[in-house]
């Protein structure tokens, strides 16, 4: 294997980064939805689509074009406007020489024009050369011009270009930069602010629709001056102005770094306006009612006399921490997380029984039909001795199954379901239902979770996540949920190595797969994922199939892909699981649940398209036995930055949180969570790893302005939310 994981050391030199620079962070930063609160989600999925008021254009003196641009930015209100901070600023206070100009910074340059030209090679464009006395000579192009262009840069007329300089093919040049008139137009008296924007509203009608707003909003302070002394933090109006017009006095450099006053007053109250929401949101979620499930212990410590092994300290103390919870009168909102591999499912099923043993319903949804499958005949193993029948509800059952199952539920004969989106059909029915445990959370849409939650009254909630939260994350999107962390692995796990392989040695690999089903162990090989195209995944997976079997024609290899029928599916898993297949190639329907002690090889091809949540979770299907199991990740070049990133971090950690935590930097929240599908920027200005400070500063306020000062937190959501509050609950 030394051969194998040789090529691990192309990785060694490479340096994690910020996708985000931190001006580009300010504005595509946080795509965030709260995929993990209920009442969050029933109230967004209910906001309206906002449209600038006529009144607000008047005050404002937009027209209805501008209007339906601003529209486009999710900019409806005066106040809209006022947050759209620039994404950069161009310097026209000072001109700096030709000869002492940066490369690759904007600047503004002053020259006479020496000479213009159009070529046409290798396309039509404006060639000009601008002096400016300096001993140097500058190349203005552009690809785009007309005639008036040509005429206001005549040789002999007298400029100024900003932009930035690059190395050209005939010397430093500037792509269509900005120009002046230097003989009729002064120079700026601050920096100028390069907002985002869309076509067909330029940057200085822009300009001037915010200034109005600036003008007309009320910008007083919401928070007291004593607490803004305390923090070291300036007034709101003083910190917008500065952002919105810097003086002369300040650089590019300084209006750019996160740690200036102005921004850290901007980032502190957006995120004491999200404390402040999610713990109102728990507050009203704690004074709702649910039936108390406390159990009486005889499922459950039925269940943990017939397990063949006994739970980690961490299972046990969540498992606690589960049945306190649903013993409380108000429902249970927990989130489970644990790291692949750690025994969630027991403990699902633990916190089943106790509401079982209590009289009520329980139901258990998965994304995916492999996935509920594996939860199924689970909880039928563990459950059916003890007297206990579980039904199954999935999209593909035959109508007689599923009619059978819906009307055990409905009349109580049963008293847990387990199954994908069908359980929260419009016809299923339960009698009583007091727990739901949803798996993968992350992977369902909102209205689906609430569809099966509000199938039974206030009921008890048990969110589980294989994607470890970082801590940053949980201090501010998870703060009105209780998080459980399982922070153990079963004993008599064996750490899996990782290798990175070229795909241009996928013969060695194939050998090396070879050896290991020699030696009696068993291997996955993984499909990369074509979103685009089903058909093509499958093309994928069938040509891979014939390859591998051409290539080890020895071996026997099945084939599992997500166009199979479920029944299908189950075949070969049971065929694989049992050991009369050697490999199983797979598009990622393995990625979750599937569960082969004797599986001690994953191969992944195509890992440079995976992000580093699905590698880990693919990665933790093997090292279930007590065998040395490796996990090859196969890619091809050329690799982009951010899959070198990724690469970088699985081969270097094991560990789902520290994963997690890396993949946060390099993604950021909006990706990490994946919130992107909600559209709804929340945290525009912090940056949670940069800001820990300021977020820990607004978890230790918020309480005390609740309880001390509701005036001070009406006011600040409202400002801050404004129209928005209703999605937290509050």
């Amino acid at each position: 294997m030394a051969e194998v994981d040789s090529i691990a050391g192309v990785f060694s030199n490479i340096n994690l980064f910020q996708v985000f620079s931190f001006a580009g962070r300010l504005k595509h930063c946080v795509q965030t939805a709260f995929l993990f609160s209920d009442k969050i989600q029933q109230t967004l999925n209910q906001l309206p689509s906002f449209k600038m008021t006529p009144e607000t254009q008047k005050q404002l003196k937009i027209t209805d074009v501008s209007a339906k641009k601003l529209d486009k930015l999710n900019l409806h209100t005066a106040w809209d406007l006022v947050l759209h901070l620039p994404l950069r600023y161009e310097d026209e206070t000072h001109i700096m020489p030709i000869k002492d100009a940066p490369i690759g910074v904007p600047c503004q340059v002053e020259g006479e024009v020496i000479h213009q030209e159009v070529t046409f090679k290798p396309r039509k464009q404006l060639i000009v050369q601008i002096a400016d006395g300096s001993g140097s000579v500058l190349f203005l192009r552009f690809i785009h011009f007309y005639a008036s262009n040509q005429k206001q840069m005549a040789v002999g007329k007298r400029i100024r270009a900003v932009g930035e300089i690059k190395h050209g093919f005939h010397g430093d040049e500037m792509i269509h930069p900005k120009i002046r008139d230097a003989e009729s137009s002064g120079l700026a008296e601050s920096l100028t602010p390069v907002y985002p924007t869309v076509n067909g509203l330029n940057q200085p009608t822009l300009r001037r629709i915010i200034q109005t707003a600036l003008d007309v909003t009320p910008l007083h302070d919401t928070l007291p001056d004593a607490l803004l002394g305390r923090l070291k933090l300036p007034h709101l109006a003083e910190s917008l102005r500065l952002l919105h017009s810097p003086p002369p006095s300040f650089t590019i450099h300084q209006l750019s770094d996160g740690a200036l006053p102005a921004w850290q007053r901007l980032k502190f109250d957006e995120l004491l306006a999200q404390q402040l929401s999610m713990r109102l949101a728990r507050q009203k979620r704690v004074s709702g009612t649910a039936a108390a499930l406390g159990g009486d212990g005889t499922l459950t410590q039925a269940l943990r006399h017939a397990l063949p092994f006994a739970l980690t300290d961490a299972q046990e103390r969540v498992v606690s921490e589960i049945r306190r919870d649903m013993a409380q009168t108000h429902p249970m909102h927990r989130l489970l997380q644990g790291d692949v591999g750690s025994g969630k499912t027991i403990v699902a099923a633990l916190s089943a029984l106790t509401a079982i043993e209590s009289g009520a319903q329980a139901a258990v949804m998965a994304p995916t039909e492999i996935l509920a499958e594996q939860h199924f005949i689970k909880f039928k193993q563990w459950l059916e001795p003890l007297g206990l029948e579980v039904v199954w509800l999935s999209g593909s059952q035959r109508k007689k199954a599923k009619d059978e199952a819906k009307a055990k539920l409905a009349d109580g004969a049963v008293k847990i379901a387990v199954g994908t989106h069908a359980l929260f059909s419009d016809d299923v029915e339960f009698q009583n239902l007091g727990l739901v445990i949803v798996d993968e959370q992350h992977r369902f849409g909102v209205a689906q979770r609430l569809a099966l939650k509000n199938k039974g009254r206030d009921v008890h909630q048990l969110m589980m996540s294989a994607t470890p939260i970082p801590r940053t994350l949980a201090m501010s999107f998870f703060a009105d949920l209780d998080v459980s962390v399982i922070d153990e692995l079963p004993p008599g796990r064996t750490p899996i190595k990782t290798r990175l392989v070229n795909n241009v040695r996928r013969a060695e690999v194939e050998g090396f797969v070879l050896n290991i089903c020699r030696k009696g162990q068993q291997a996955y090989w993984v499909c990369p994922l074509i979103e685009e195209s089903e058909t093509l995944q499958l093309q994928t997976a069938t040509e891979t199939l014939a390859q591998l079997q051409m290539a080890l024609p020895e071996l026997s290899i099945g084939l599992v892909h997500g166009r199979m029928k479920a029944a299908e599916k189950a075949e070969v898993m049971a065929e694989f699981a049992a050991g009369r297949l050697n490999v199983l190639v797979a598009t990622t329907v393995i990625e979750v649940g599937v569960d082969v002690p004797n599986a001690a090889l994953m191969v992944i091809e195509h890992a440079e398209r995976m992000g580093l949540a699905q590698l880990h979770q693919l990665r933790g299907r093997v090292g279930r036995g007590a065998a040395e199991s490796v996990c090859v990740l196969l890619f091809a070049e050329p690799l982009s930055e951010l899959a070198k990133a990724r690469l970088k971090v699985i081969y270097e950690h094991t560990d789902g949180f520290e994963i997690a935590r890396q993949d946060l930097n390099i993604r950021g929240p909006g990706e990490f969570l994946g919130a992107r599908q909600s559209g709804v920027p929340m945290l525009r200005f912090a940056n949670l790893e940069e800001d820990l400070h300021l977020l820990e500063q607004a978890r230790e306020i918020a309480p005390m302005l609740i309880e001390q000062n509701p005036e001070i937190v009406e006011a600040h959501l409202a400002r801050w939310l404004s129209s928005k509050e209703g999605y937290l609950g509050v």
